[in-house]
């Protein structure tokens, strides 16, 4: 058969000279060709599909009749085209089914032509000596499964296949890499389709004896003998058992196939056994007991077989079932097992009771009993299989579990209806057992809601009345939010139901009263959570609750807004959210709830500083059920106003979800817009009234989009923050995704309309939507060299994806000029820029490079892509250069020709092409980059090893770091021409050293990451017979990864090669050809090899990269199912690890066994490998333990860290929780010790051991250390505690832990009681509290003090937990009262021991609310007696007794105020207990306690700061600062409520304050709480006299530390001394001095919303709020916080309004601007050469000049308004235009001259990259439109320049620059026209 492209090119030359068909036709038909074509040429599915579609109506569009009228030469083209495609098309299903439906329509016009051509296809398949390869079964596979005519077909040829299936299947089972590969597993398949979709002719091979013959014999034996073990591929196996049950399901006789199926239950067994099929007899001989075969034949028969074999009897015992007696047995011991294949198990007791739910009726028929009695051994072993599975960390296996509960609630419903049975007892059973999981456990939720249905939501709730309460608990814990919001869902739906079904009057409710009813019981529940301060339990409520509760109760938003206030804390936020989620699902306008409250409640929440809140908001402007719902022109122009002021927001989520928001607001522009449209060419004339409406809503909806589509440029430019250029990109990309008619082949959802050209034709004939010009193209390219990656990337993308196909001449060859220029730079990120522009050239240039072009002897492949293969060529010319100038002087190369900067151009060009690698590659080529490859990582290993000879041997170690520091020195030395000076060593890295080891490392992890992802893209796109890469090529790229993980130290290459050797490892081991996948096998026995070798080297963390090497084939060869790798190392491993320690070994050397330690910690940790390794998980972690009682300190060391990853691993992810609750993770220690049960007898031996040594004479002192008793008891402390043992499994764990309290070592003793409380049942709570008070001693009893602390620390630990889940008084709570009461003597002083102390009052504090008041005011005495009475010796222990007494007794407030008030004659330590009790949060929520506390601190103040204790005075400030500040400065009025301090104290307090400060005495923190303490008491001082004086000195003090070089804590604490002190400041007005001091603060203020640090900028905008606030006289306490946005203008606006006339406010204004010097901006852009590897940041990255001076632009055309107003303002402006005239006009003119002509230029480019250029033009043109504004409203400066001339300049400048790239914010290009509005 000719190829797919001849019989294109002869169909098309048939299609154009055909002279029958109607020109419809031919032109229907040429149509068609062109989609198959694009469909051949794509190489995404996605094209694929979408064109074969087309395609395939297209065709359908053509009657048969004219398609009658074709020659059948023609038809005969068109049928092998088609043919030809479904062959080339073998492995997408999808686009078989396309082209096979295109088949059958041509089928009805001439069947036996596509009948013969398919025959004749097929025919060379089964027609051959060969046996059948990969092809010929994908093919055979497609045809059967795909093709209605293959099919028919393969009817008449089905004996013939399988024939050639006989004959592969004995080949094949001989060869390990066929049987376990991909080759096998489609083989099986094909025997499946065979035996399904040709059951009729296979039946009578199988069951008559006449007709039966040796190939389905064959088959069948094969198939048995995989299904037992013979192939490792366990989806093979899982497979074959499926194609046996299916080959059984084919009898036609019901008992030939019953007998057949109770036959291949046999595979339990395990002795031979005999399998008989029909006619069939096969011998199965077992080899395995890992329990596949069973899970394989139990999954086919449930799958596959009809319900009579699944309900027949077995021959010897008619009373059987083969569901019940012969299938269950298989399934449950599988569950029960410990095996590997878990998942498939459950699957298959799911499929299991699928079916025994179909047959039920059938099975009650046979049997005529129940099926499910109550406490049925059945009934039973379900449940407990369920139960012990539901937290099963094997991921899907919970899933399963839940599918099978919910199957077995249905069967016993079904059971009871049928036999009658009313109560259903397992119901309320379940139930109770249910209420007694603790609620961390997530299979309660989910047993919970499968249960909710057969007994009612009010049955439910009644008897779990802490539904609500775990919910919320549920909501504040990450992982258990999908259960506890589903739990939710089916509780609401279960209770609508019930309301509307059950009663008489459900019909007349309306949704108002459901709502109520609703209300009655969960708005409680939904208000706390929305207004919650958790942030989990906030957003999880909004996102899971609040939708599923409008969509069942859409009414219900109306009780949920009445219990709304927006300006109280957290109700702004839950506003939003009730309001954005009611929108979305109702599709009910939320305008029309609240009236006109509610566009002022959403203003106030778009300005809020909270982003979640203003997400909120926006998502309530933005969303809508239906895309086409036109947004509002208010709702427009409040995006307009909100969009801007939300570019700079600093979190990541909050820029997404931004995004996305604008997205969907686009969205329904777009399509209303379209709508508008379809609908004016829909109308007829005379409807003009909506006629125009409909155009209005036109531009308006345009306009907004070309207002956005503009605005993301002003925001590009160099000098603009991070954030604010990745938002404006994010919003480009937002708006051009949407807007455009661009399709996107990656992407399933979002693309474009199908007519959205005539959206975008309507607004460019408006002269709109030009959304990438050239002017905008320098934009975009001028980002291409930002200093973030993700910045270059957007930008890039957007490029590639939106831009015109090829850039103008004149920027691709200076782009080109810039690129090369990168290309050689030293500095990585540079380096990376270079490469990204390489990439965007070759996309966009027309030309090739000049040097490419000029070469005569480069040839181009004959794949399809010349350009990319030009450039390919061109590169590794360059990569070739690099090399050799690296070869000659590395220095030099270092400096100018670095590799890696090639080697990431090279990968970006050959990998991210649109076509593919092999259209660009040959095979020379791709050879001479291996070879470059090869010989570039010898050179660069052997500058590390400082000898290159070394290097190339194959000796495996590497140098260590010392020697490559010592081997780079040389060469620098070397390079230099002698020594490199005598002077002192340093320990910083020289710059020369710098730049040799990065040249080296990074070009090492490039060289990884390529040859990695190369190979992978090559073997994934070549066809089998005409590969690039052959073995040889292979094997050469096996040994550069070995020699770079082997040889290499430095991590950041060992990483990043590790990314490129597992993509190489993964390719190899899923390719067909054997040799190819022996390659990694044979590297990780070398690296096992290595491992186990004596070596030579020093010591080094984590054994280097020889570990990633075997984790990264591992890893690879999970991904491609050759799990025997792992399996074969971890065994290794393990060997390794445990092999005794020479007796003569050398610490300083690496030793295999810890080499094998740190390799299984690779393993253990690697995410690659997933749940896989778990299963050696108990093996490894009885070796991680018993190492540690290695003699050998660095086995020890990693047998720690191998033991804590392994622990992380088996407990998962610890549970993200905003609670500080338990540290516990979510498996329960039934759970743990089910899946790890091997690990059960060993903790417990090691406990017991340990136990065993305490035990002795109680005089005996004895510390026996035992290393692995702490990491055994840590591991037991995490597991989840609260999990009822109803087999007393664990119960032997309690006696060793209990006995463990008297470990000497205080930590044994505080984990033993962790783990004593996570072991202990709920039910033994009680009974061990009980048995542990009776044995507290009494005063006459001798003790030891370490029993007798470990038991109270047991008792704590266990009250709490028993307290926290049963707070309710009982008998044998009272008896442990009792005895507590009756061991008082324990905190008296005839108790020695502190720490017993204060754990005796820990316990007492637990027990308070239980204990009688006499036995309380009998220990406060005790306390406050011990507390009064000073200390003669120093105690251990004293501290943290002292903090509990304090934590008692000021939980009394008349015992808490007795200690304050005797605060100064306490003792030193006591005082610093105290402070350090308030600064922990405690005593500040009763108002009258705070009080007295603020009292005695603020008169013990000059004391406390005349303190020679550092830790005292830092203590006691911020414990000051708590109860001063009251925890929140926008309550106002705070400080109004503290009483001031004595007269003579106050001024000297704040001397000493202020003194501090101002010489900087004391770290930063100590200065932070000096200032802020300062600032609290300032408004305090009385005398207005000396108050000025204090202002002035604290306003030197912030301003000298508001600096950006100052520390953050200090920052912070200018911004609370603004709060604190500022915000009183401002509202006095008796000193003339005061105006000035307003401005200083504004000013402090302005810098302070531009620091870096968001909490900063954030506590500012919170003094601006509280200005705001103050200026309003709103009479609400609670201040609303504004956005820092916000509050820039808002305080630009107070100083204007205020102090506009006050002398030093035209200075603050012009302070903040950028300077507008040109010519140093210039000179600066001139100096080439980079100074140093790394380029400085500056100290405030996120201050943005240019935004600034947008901000102060208005300000400054107010000023010059206000000229005549006062004399002394116009005297300073005067002043001002005099001086700056004369530079402006300078300026501007050198502006002027700066621009490039008509084409760019590289010097331009240069500064277009420059990050001053653009804050200095805006300062340059601020000044210049603020100098206009004077000359024209100002006679006395007119003579400087004439108004009209310098306006005139100005517009002309700007449009200069705005042609050449440079856009400003519309305020400053609003002032230029002359627009701006004051």
């Amino acid at each position: 058969m000719l190829s797919f492209e001849d019989l294109m090119t002869r169909l098309q030359d048939c299609v154009i000279a055909q002279d029958q068909a109607p020109e419809n036709v031919s032109q229907t038909l040429g149509l068609f060709i062109d989609k198959l074509s694009e469909s051949s040429r794509s190489s995404v599915k996605r094209c694929k599909e979408r064109c074969l579609e087309e395609a395939v109506q297209l065709l359908r569009q053509i009657p048969q009749a004219q398609l009658h009228v074709l020659e059948e030469s023609h038809l005969l083209l068109l049928v092998r085209l088609l043919i030809s495609m479904q062959l080339q098309m073998v492995n997408i299903s999808t686009a078989c089914r396309k082209v096979d439906q295109m088949l059958q329509h041509l089928a009805k016009v001439d069947h036996p032509m596509v009948f013969r051509e398919i025959h004749h296809c097929l025919h060379s398949i089964v027609q051959t000596d060969q046996i059948l390869s990969f092809e010929d079964q994908q093919r055979a596979c497609m045809f059967l499964e795909d093709s209605a005519v293959g099919r028919e077909v393969w009817r008449e040829s089905y004996l013939s296949l399988l024939i050639k299936l006989s004959e592969f299947f004995p080949v094949a089972l001989q060869q390990e890499s066929l049987r376990d590969g991909p080759l096998c597993y489609i083989a099986v398949k094909v025997c499946l389709q065979i035996f399904q979709l040709l059951s009729n002719e296979v039946a009578p091979l199988v069951w008559d004896k006449e007709h039966g013959g040796p190939p389905v014999q064959t088959i069948l034996q094969a198939l048995m003998n995989i299904i037992l073990g013979q192939s490792c591929n366990r989806d093979t196996r899982l497979l074959a058992g499926t194609a046996v049950a299916m080959l059984i399901n084919t009898a036609q006789e019901s008992t030939a196939g019953e007998a057949a199926a109770w036959s291949l239950l046999q595979v339990s067994h395990l002795e031979p056994w005999l399998l008989t099929i029909g006619a069939l007899q096969v011998q199965c001989n077992p080899t395995g007991k890992d329990g596949v075969d069973r899970l394989a034949v139990s999954r086919g028969l449930l799958t596959c077989c009809r319900p009579h074999i699944l309900l027949s009897s077995h021959v010897d015992a008619k009373e059987t079932c083969l569901l019940l007696n012969g299938l269950f047995p298989l399934v449950s011991t599988l569950c029960e097992e410990k095996l590997g294949c878990h998942y498939f198990a459950f699957e298959v007791l799911t499929l299991w009771l699928k079916k025994v739910k179909e047959c039920l009726a059938d099975m009650w028929k046979k049997t005529g009993a129940r099926l499910l009695p109550d406490n049925s051994s059945l009934q039973q072993e379900l449940i407990h299989i369920i139960w012990t599975n539901a937290e099963s960390p094997v991921e899907g296996v919970s899933d399963f579990v839940r599918s099978a509960f919910c199957l077995l609630l249905d069967i016993y419903e079904m059971d009871c209806e049928q036999f009658g049975d009313t109560e259903k007892t397992l119901y309320f059973t379940l139930l109770q057992r249910i209420i007694k999981l603790p609620w961390e456990a997530k299979g309660k939720y989910h047993r919970l809601c499968a249960l909710l249905p057969y007994l009612g939501s009010d049955m439910v709730l009644d008897h779990y009345a802490e539904i609500p309460n775990h919910l919320l608990k549920c909501l504040s814990t990450n992982h258990l939010t999908p259960c506890g919001s589903e739990l939710y869902r089916c509780l609401i739906q279960q209770q609508r139901r019930e309301l509307c079904d059950g009663s008489q009057n459900s019909a007349s409710r309306t949704e108002l009263e459901l709502a109520n009813q609703w209300a009655r019981r969960w708005r409680p529940v939904l208000h706390e959570a929305l207004t919650s301060d958790a942030t989990l339990l906030q957003n999880n409520s909004s996102i899971h609750l609040l939708p599923c509760t409008f969509q069942v109760f859409p009414s219900a938003v109306d009780p949920l807004l009445a219990s709304l206030d927006p300006v109280r804390p957290g109700h702004l936020h839950a506003w939003a959210c009730i309001m954005s989620s009611y929108r979305a699902v109702t599709g009910g306008s939320p305008w029309a709830l609240q009236g006109s409250l509610t566009l002022e409640t959403l203003q106030l929440a778009l300005g809020s500083a909270n982003d979640k809140v203003r997400l909120a908001a926006l998502n309530l402007l933005c969303c809508s059920p239906k895309t086409k719902d036109t947004p509002t022109a208010e709702e427009m122009s409040i995006m307009r106003t909100f969009i801007p002021q939300n570019l700079n927001c600093e979190s990541s989520p909050f820029r997404q979800h931004f995004q996305a928001s604008v997205k969907r607001f686009l969205v329904r522009i777009r399509d209303s817009c379209l709508a508008h449209i379809r609908g004016q060419k829909g109308k007829k004339k005379g409807d003009a009234t909506h006629s125009e409406r409909a155009r209005d809503m036109l531009d308006q909806g345009i306009g907004f989009v070309e207002w956005l589509g503009q605005l993301p440029y002003s925001y590009l430019a160099p000098g603009h923050s991070y954030q604010r250029k990745k938002t404006a990109l994010l919003l480009l990309s937002a708006v051009l995704e949407t807007c455009t008619d661009t399709w996107s082949p990656d992407k399933k959802k979002g693309q474009p309309p199908a007519n959205m050209g005539c959206l975008t034709n309507c607004a460019r004939q408006r002269g709109q939507w030009d959304f990438i010009c050239r002017t905008k193209q320098l934009v975009l390219i001028s980002c291409l060299e930002d200093s973030t990656n993700e910045i270059r990337e957007l930008s890039a993308g957007l490029l590639l994806r939106f831009s015109p196909p090829r850039f103008p001449d004149d920027i691709a060859a200076v782009l080109l000029a810039r690129t090369k220029q990168l290309l050689c730079s030293p500095r990585v990120q540079e380096a990376q820029m270079g490469a990204l522009m390489t990439n965007v050239l070759l996309h966009k240039s027309q030309d090739q490079p000049e040097d490419c072009r000029l070469s005569t002897n480069i040839t181009v492949s004959s794949g399809s892509n010349q350009k990319g293969s030009c450039m390919v060529r061109f590169l590794v010319k360059e990569l070739e250069e690099h090399y050799l100038t690296a070869k000659a002087d590395m220095m030099l190369a270092a400096r100018t020709k670095p590799i890696h900067s090639v080697l990431s151009a090279l990968q970006r060009c050959l990998l991210e092409a649109p076509s593919g690698v092999c259209d660009i590659l040959d095979h020379s080529l791709t050879t001479e980059v291996l070879g470059l490859l090869e010989k570039i990582s010898l050179l660069l290993l052997g500058v590390l090893y400082g000898d290159q000879d070394a290097c190339a041997t194959e000796k495996d170690a590497p140098p260590s770091f010392c020697d490559m520091g010592n081997a780079i020195s040389s060469l620098i030395a070397q390079a230099s021409g002698g020594s490199q000076g005598d002077g002192e060593e340093c320990v910083l890295l020289s710059e020369e050293h710098s730049l040799v080891l990065t040249c080296c490392w990074v070009s090492l992890k490039e060289i990884g990451i390529f040859l990695g992802s190369l190979v992978e893209r090559i073997l994934t796109e070549s066809k089998p017979s005409k590969c690039l890469l052959t073995k040889e090529d292979l094997m050469k790229a096996s040994k550069v990864f070995k020699s770079i993980l082997l040889k290499c130290r430095h991590w950041g290459a060992v990483e990043g090669c590790c990314i490129g050797f597992t993509k190489f490892c993964a390719s190899l081991l899923s390719s067909n050809d054997p040799d190819l996948k022996d390659i990694p096998a044979q590297m990780l026995k070398q690296g096992l090899q290595v491992v186990q070798s004596p070596r030579s080297t020093s010591v080094t963390r984590r054994a280097a990269g020889l570990p990633m090497l075997i984790l990264c084939v591992v890893s690879a060869g999970e991904a491609s199912k050759a799990k025997q790798l792992l399996a074969h190392s971890m065994q290794t491993l393990l060997e390794t690890a445990k092999t005794p320690l020479p007796e003569n070994w050398d610490q300083t050397l690496d030793l295999p066994q810890v080499c094998a330690v740190h390799t299984l910690q690779a393993l253990v940790r690697g995410s690659g490998l997933g749940v896989a390794v778990l299963q050696f998980a108990p093996a490894v972690a009885i070796l991680s333990l018993t190492l540690l009682s290695s003699p050998c300190w660095v086995m020890r060391n990693a047998a720690l860290q191998l033991y804590s990853s392994l622990c992380s691993r088996m407990l998962g992810q610890r549970p993200s929780s905003e609670e500080a609750g338990p540290t516990q993770h979510g498996m329960s220690p039934l759970a743990f010790f089910f899946h790890y049960s091997a690990l059960q007898p060993f903790l417990l031996g090691e406990l017991k051991g340990a136990a065993q040594d305490l035990q002795g004479p109680p005089n005996e002192a004895k510390l026996h250390l035992q290393p692995s008793l702490y990491p055994v008891l840590t591991l037991l402390a995490q597991l989840q505690p609260g999990v009822q043992d109803s087999t007393e499994a664990l119960s032997d764990f309690l006696p060793p832990l209990l006995q463990l309290s008297a470990s000497p070592i205080y930590s044994v003793r505080v984990m033993a009681s962790k783990a004593l409380v996570a072991l202990t049942p709920p039910s033994e709570y009680m009974n061990i509290l009980i048995k542990l008070a009776a044995q507290l001693p009494s005063p006459e009893e001798r003790c030891c003090h370490n029993r007798l602390h470990g038991q109270l620390l047991q008792i704590k630990a266990i009250l709490e937990k028993a307290l926290s889940t049963d707070s309710a008084r009982s008998a044998d709570l009272c008896k442990v009262v009792s005895r507590v009461d009756a061991s008082l003597w324990l905190v008296t002083e005839t108790q020695r021991c502190p720490l017993v102390r204060a754990a005796y009052i820990a316990v007492a504090d637990s027990l308070r609310r239980f204990c009688c008041e006499t036995y309380l005011s009998k220990l406060r005495n005790t306390l406050i007696h011990d507390l009064q009475t000073p200390q003669r010796e120093l105690q251990v222990g004293l501290s943290s007794f002292h903090q509990q007494a304090i934590h008692f007794l000021c939980a009394d407030l008349k015992w808490a105020c007795q200690i304050w008030y005797n605060f100064s004659a306490v003792s030193p330590d006591l005082r610093l207990s105290l402070v350090t009790w308030v600064v922990d949060g405690r005593g500040l929520q009763q108002t009258s306690l705070k009080d007295v506390i603020q009292r005695v601190l603020q008169s013990n103040l000059r004391e406390a700061l005349l303190s020679q204790s550092v830790e005292y005075r830092r203590t006691y400030l911020a414990a000051l600062v708590a109860v001063m500040a009251g925890g929140d400065s926008t309550l106002l009025p705070h400080l109004a409520q503290s009483a001031p301090l004595e007269e003579p104290i106050l001024p000297e307090c704040l001397d000493l304050f202020l003194g501090d400060l101002e010489d900087r005495r004391g770290g930063p923190e100590f200065l932070s709480q000096a200032l802020y303490a300062a600032s609290l008491l300032l408004s305090q001082c009385s005398d207005s006299s000396s108050k000025i004086s204090v202002f002035q000195r604290w306003c030197n003090v912030l301003e000298c530390q508001r600096s950006p070089d100052a520390p953050e804590l200090l920052r912070m604490a200018c911004a609370e001394a603004l709060c604190v002190a500022g915000v009183p400041l401002m509202s006095l007005t008796e000193h003339s001095t005061l105006p000035a001091i307003k401005i200083r603060l504004i000013n402090t203020g302005l810098y302070l919303l531009q620091d870096q640090s968001q909490q900063v900028r954030t506590k500012a905008a919170c003094f601006t709020s509280m200005l705001h606030h103050a200026r309003r006289g709103e009479s609400q306490r609670s201040v609303y916080l504004m956005q820092v946005n916000q509050a820039l203008p808002r305080l630009l606006d107070l100083m204007v309004d205020e102090c506009w006339d006050t002398p030093g406010t035209l200075e603050v204004l012009l302070c903040n601007l950028p300077q507008s010097d040109l010519r140093s901006v210039l000179r600066e852009a001139s100096e080439t050469g980079c100074s140093s590897l790394y380029e400085q940041d500056e100290a405030n990255v996120f201050a943005e000049p240019s935004v600034m001076s947008a901000h102060v632009l208005p300000y400054l055309l107010q000023m010059a308004e206000k000229y005549s107003e006062s004399s002394a303002l116009a005297q300073s402006l005067t002043a001002w235009a005099e001086e700056s005239a004369a530079q402006v006009l300078d300026s501007l003119a050198f502006c002027k001259e700066l621009q490039p002509d008509e084409t760019l230029t590289p010097a331009w480019l240069a500064l277009l990259m420059d990050p001053l250029l653009h804050s200095t033009l805006c300062g340059l043109f601020t000044r210049a439109a603020f100098l206009l504004r004077l000359l024209k409203t100002c006679d006395n400066v007119q003579h400087l320049c004439d108004p009209s001339s310098l306006h005139m300049c100005l517009q002309e400048v700007c449009s200069l620059l705005s042609q050449n790239g440079v856009h400003f914010p519309s305020a400053v290009t609003a002032a230029v026209a002359g627009e701006l509005p004051l």
